[in-house]
């Protein structure tokens, strides 16, 4: 009896286990809900395409849906070995090992996630990812849910059991997305480098096995450096799970590659394919083909044809070889055109020709970032003219064109030189940023601050690479990397008034139905320059007779209208630049080569300057001639024209300048002054001159620190510093360090990088024996011959430099005692 009852109790366990069992299955398959059906995986049924159109309804391009468009089936015996095994590294190094789903890959990634580790290559396999991208349906393809983990790892369990490993493969690489518009392999192939799949070498198959995980952000043709970094990390990985030997991963890591696509009817090319990102962000990629939409864009078709063929043109002929110069050797170049009062791009030309192989023209000139060159200097001028802070200049300030050496970020003393390779000594401000003057700029930063000009250049929505820390005052001449994009967006806040100016790319978007799904609704973007300070820049900018210093009188930065512009070009001549706007239109203009090879003989003004012009002139044919508004709180005066104070009667030239109100100059001009000369000796005159000898003359009241560039440029001292020379042998001048100055050291940087010149200058006829200095009563230096000049080491504290001349004979000639502080 008790057996029997016993066994009755087993068989009752057993009945509930089994309910149990059932009814927790039964609730994850209604959890799970039904799976779909994988028969005919590849025959997806199809969805309208996007249709994106210009502004006056000209169609640029109908983007297929994905597996429809640019796409063709590629055996897997005819996909180069390199592809197959660059993507298993990549994507799925277990795939011929795990059954559709990889537990040890999957443990990996959540122990790397939990370590705060980025995973090279995630958890999902490539059955899972072909489960996602051709089973599941769009909206829950981008839901991140565990559920949704669930159904496609069962997805990818199944596929793996119906198809072989090969098959899989096979699917995959025909089938995931590289960007772009390309679908599959050979879509890529084509798309990035002109080719069929089966002609990929090792170093492009890494670059494309790199893309699917994230197309936008590794996109060789809009961010080649990440682009760039991507490849070697495919490359690495190929050397890890044993499809490369170091020594082949390296030959391919050094190959440069060149970018271009296979021709397919588009206009426009560069601008669709931002389009194309734009609206991805915006609806997802599955979505916007669901929808059918149909995008009418702010640009001019017309206008963007007429603007490529000035492009290349131009650069046709400052590529002609000539007898008085070489070609410039310039592949390159990207135009941009803006309305500074409502951001809508109107032209987008990011490359001479998109399909032409040899150049890269699928690189996308409009947002590869490149060094500016001398294009960011008028916004280190505005924060110098802006009243909230002094200001510390106007525009009529006198500027110092010297000889002077600085500290860069590195630690490291240069001395910036101009174009022209001459100093012009005394400029105002506004010569000096008109004509792109290097020292001035960069003694203007030195006062500004970097930070402040990083804050303002963030501000008005130029990225600029790196960490703040890596910049230093190297950066006003192009010290760091901006793209044409963004860098025409800023100058259209100049144009704005100070308004910051956002690019719009799209006016509106509407479903296959003709609903309207969005609306740019263009609105004036925040204050981020002074009204009053953006039209000093532009004042200057625009103003022919300033600019003639470094330009000469007729440049093609001179149209037939107000125009503000300005140049840019690399300290290594591999980019130039040309910026400037009207109250119309805002064109940028930049010219270089994809793979950085240096331009010959070619600048801002020479290169792309002639672009620039011929664009201008075809936007503005039959619109009448605008000036640009005067803002409230700015109006002119006379100054003295070399100094920028006020007139007096010893002023030999005056002239009209703008200035905010309450900046004007309040002290009289003190630079020239009258002197009474005795006409036999040349000094000053005395008391016991007879009056028949005395002349009086103006003279300019030379700075120590421009006594040589006086002296070498045909201009007399004063007649106090000439007095000692007339009578004796010479005299010894102070050039660096300023007396009085004060010197900061960065914490950011070693000691021992933080050096300050010292250097002396000898006015007389005989050479000194030797020249001495003493800093703070202990001897430093000794030289027996010029130049005479040094680097001393930054120490803390009130110091004094003392130096002497020592003469043949033994005459001693001191200087002036000059003193310091290094806080």
């Amino acid at each position: 009896m008790g057996a029997h009852q016993e066994r009755r109790r087993r068989r009752r366990a057993l009945l509930f286990l089994v309910l149990g069992f059932a009814g927790i299955g039964g609730l994850l398959r209604l959890w799970i809900g039904p799976l779909p059906n994988l028969e005919g995986l590849l025959g997806r049924a199809p969805a309208p395409g996007v249709r994106i159109l210009d502004r006056h309804g000209r169609l640029l391009y109908e983007i297929a849906p994905p597996h429809q468009g640019r796409h063709t089936w590629v055996p897997l015996s005819r996909i180069p070995r390199a592809c197959v095994q660059a993507t298993l590294a990549t994507e799925d190094a277990r795939f011929y090992e795990h059954p559709g789903v990889d537990p040890i890959a999957i443990l990996r990634a959540l122990w790397m996630n939990l370590r705060g580790e980025g995973s090279p290559s995630g958890a999902s396999t490539i059955p899972q990812q072909i489960a996602r991208a051709l089973l599941l349906e769009p909206d829950e393809r981008t839901t991140r849910t565990l559920r949704r983990k669930v159904r496609e790892a069962l997805l990818a369990l199944e596929l793996s059991r119906r198809y072989g490993k090969d098959e899989l493969l096979e699917i995959y690489l025909n089938t995931v997305f590289y960007g772009h518009l390309a679908y599959g392999l050979e879509a890529a192939a084509r798309t990035y480098f002109g080719k069929h799949a089966g002609e990929l070498d090792t170093a492009e198959c890494a670059l494309l096995a790199g893309l699917p995980q994230a197309p936008s952000r590794y996109d060789p043709l809009t961010r080649p450096e990440a682009a760039e970094e991507r490849r070697q990390q495919v490359l690495r990985l190929m050397v890890r799970h044993g499809f490369l030997s170091p020594e082949e991963a390296a030959i391919a890591a050094a190959e440069r590659l060149r970018f271009a696509s296979v021709p397919f009817p588009i206009h426009a090319p560069h601008f669709v394919m931002a389009i194309r990102e734009a609206l991805v962000a915006q609806f997802g990629e599955e979505a916007m083909f669901q929808e059918g939409l149909v995008v009418t864009t702010t640009l001019d078709l017309a206008w963007n044809e007429a603007i490529t063929g000035i492009l290349r043109h131009h650069l046709a002929e400052i590529n002609r070889p000539r007898p008085d110069r070489p070609g410039a050797g310039a592949r390159n170049g990207a135009v941009m055109v803006l309305d500074p009062q409502t951001g809508e791009v109107l032209a987008w030309v990011g490359s001479p020709d998109y399909f032409d192989a040899t150049i890269s023209g699928a690189v996308d000139g409009v947002r590869i970032p490149r060094q500016p060159g001398s294009a960011l200097k008028p916004f280190t001028y505005a924060l110098a003219f802006d009243p909230r802070s002094g200001p510390l200049l106007t525009p009529a300030s006198l500027l110092w064109d010297l000889p002077q050496t600085f500290i860069t970020a590195e630690g490291e003393g240069y001395q910036p030189i101009n174009y022209d390779r001459r100093y012009h000594g005394p400029v105002s401000a506004r010569v000096a940023l008109a004509s792109s003057l290097n020292v001035p700029a960069v003694a203007v930063l030195e006062q500004v601050g970097v930070p402040r000009l990083l804050d303002l250049l963030d501000r008005l929505g130029v990225q600029l690479p790196g960490p703040p820390t890596r910049y230093g005052l190297s950066l006003t001449l192009g010290g760091g990397e901006v793209r044409l994009l963004d860098l025409t967006a800023a100058y259209a806040a100049l144009a704005s008034g100070g308004r910051r100016v956002t690019p719009i790319l799209i006016r509106e978007i509407r479903d296959r139905h003709g609903r309207l799904r969005a609306r740019a609704e263009p609105s004036p973007g925040p204050q981020v320059l002074d009204p009053r300070v953006a039209f000093l820049i532009t004042d200057i900018l625009k103003d022919p007779d300033a600019r003639t210093l470094g330009f000469g009188a007729w440049s093609p930065l001179r149209l037939d209208r107000p125009a503000a512009v300005k140049t840019g070009t690399s300290s290594d001549w591999r980019d130039n630049w040309t910026i400037g706007y009207t109250p119309d239109w805002v064109v940028g203009v930049w010219i270089g080569n994809v793979d950085r090879t240096p331009l010959r003989e070619v600048s801002g003004v020479t290169g792309a300057a002639p672009i620039w012009h011929a664009v201008m002139e075809l936007l503005h044919r039959g619109r009448p001639a605008r000036d640009f508004p005067v803002p409230e709180g700015v109006h002119r005066m006379t100054v003295c024209a070399l100094s920028g104070k006020l007139p007096t009667p010893d002023c030999p030239q005056t002239r009209e300048e703008w200035f905010i109100e309450g900046t004007e100059p309040k002290e009289a001009d003190d630079l020239y002054r009258r002197w009474r000369i005795d006409r036999r000796t040349g000094g000053l005159a005395g008391p016991d001159t007879p009056p028949e000898a005395v002349e009086e003359r103006v003279m300019i009241m030379w700075p120590p620190r421009a006594w040589k560039w006086a002296q070498e440029n045909g201009f007399p001292l004063p007649p106090r510093a000439e007095q000692g020379e007339a009578k004796g042998a010479g005299g010894l001048r102070w050039v660096s360090p300023p007396a009085g100055a004060i010197y900061r050291r960065a914490p950011s940087l070693p000691p021992e990088a933080q050096r300050l010149l010292v250097e002396l200058h000898w006015t007389g006829g005989r050479v000194p024996r030797s020249v001495r200095v003493e800093i703070d009563g202990q001897p430093w230096m000794e030289w027996t011959s010029p130049p005479y000049r040094a680097w001393w080491l930054l120490i803390p504290g009130a110091h004094v430099f003392q130096a002497t001349a020592e003469l043949e004979e033994g005459e001693v000639i001191p200087a002036p005692p000059l003193r310091i502080e290094v806080r």
